[in-house]
C-alpha cells in the first residue's frame, strides 16, 4: 500500500425499535484508539468482496445479526482525520431489525436509545445520525415501514413504530388511511387477542410487500403543524 492509499472499512447503524424507543446497537471498544468508547459494528473491507456483500458478513461475524429485514448503503464518510493513523474511508450503511426480534449479541455489545446514545467512537454518532435521517425519509416515501414491524400488527401498534422512529405524534387513524391509499397494508382476517382490560379485539395488519417500493416520490410525514402540505399520519 503507498503512503498515499486508504484503508476501507464498512460500517452499520443497525436501528430498531425496542421498548417503544428507537434504538441503535453498539459495541464498545476494549482496544486504543478510543478504548472503552461504542462503536456501530463493522469492519475491513474484504479483498473479494463488494460493500454489500461485507456489511452482511460484518454483521454475522461481530454481532451475530441474522435477523435483519433490510440493509442500505447511506453515506461514505472520507474526512482524512475521521480516525487515528493511516486515513480509512468508511462506507457506511442502515439496517433495521423488526421491534418483535430479539438477536443474541456478545456481551460487548448493547442496545442503546437513540436520545441517550453513550460516548462514541471517532465519527460512529455521524453515521448513527445519517442512520436515523435516513429512516425517518424513507418512511415518508416508501414502505420501509415493514422493516421496523412484525409480520402482523394492529394499527395502533404500528403508529407506536412510526412514532418512535420520526421522533413526532402520529394519528393512528391517518397512518391507516396514508398507507391503506398506498396500498401497503392488507388485513389478515385475524384478530388480535383482547388486553388486560378486555374491550373490543384490533383487526390484525400486515405489509403486502417485505421488500422495499416507492409508494409516494414526493410525501414527507411533517408533525401536526409543520407543514401544511406534507402528508401528516
Amino acid at each position: 500500500m503507498s503512503e498515499h492509499a486508504a484503508e476501507h472499512e464498512v460500517l452499520a447503524a443497525v436501528l430498531a425499535v425496542r421498548a417503544g424507543t428507537l434504538s441503535t446497537l453498539l459495541w464498545q471498544r476494549a482496544l486504543p484508539p478510543d478504548a472503552g468508547r461504542w462503536a456501530v459494528p463493522g469492519g475491513r473491507l474484504g479483498a473479494t468482496e463488494d460493500v454489500e456483500q461485507s456489511v452482511v458478513r460484518q454483521l454475522a461475524e461481530k454481532v451475530d445479526v441474522r435477523e435483519i429485514t433490510h440493509v442500505e448503503q447511506i453515506a461514505v464518510f472520507s474526512r482524512p482525520d475521521r480516525v487515528p493513523g493511516p486515513r480509512r474511508i468508511a462506507t457506511a450503511f442502515l439496517g433495521l431489525v423488526p421491534s418483535d426480534a430479539d438477536p443474541a449479541v456478545p456481551p460487548d455489545t448493547a442496545w442503546h436509545p437513540l436520545a441517550e446514545l453513550p460516548p462514541t467512537a471517532f465519527d460512529h454518532a455521524a453515521i448513527v445520525d445519517a442512520a436515523r435521517e435516513r429512516l425517518r425519509a424513507k418512511l415518508s416515501y416508501t414502505n420501509l415501514g415493514f422493516a421496523l414491524a412484525p409480520r402482523e400488527f394492529t394499527i395502533s401498534a404500528l403508529r407506536d413504530l412510526y412514532v418512535a422512529a420520526l421522533g413526532h405524534p402520529v394519528s393512528a387513524t391517518n397512518l391507516q388511511r396514508v398507507l391503506t391509499r398506498r396500498a401497503v397494508l392488507e388485513p389478515t382476517g385475524a384478530m388480535a387477542p383482547p388486553g388486560p382490560s378486555g374491550g373490543r379485539p384490533a383487526a390484525l395488519f400486515r405489509f403486502v410487500e417485505r421488500a422495499l417500493r416507492v409508494t409516494d416520490a414526493f410525501a414527507v410525514l411533517r408533525p401536526p403543524g409543520d407543514n401544511p402540505r406534507a402528508v401528516i399520519p
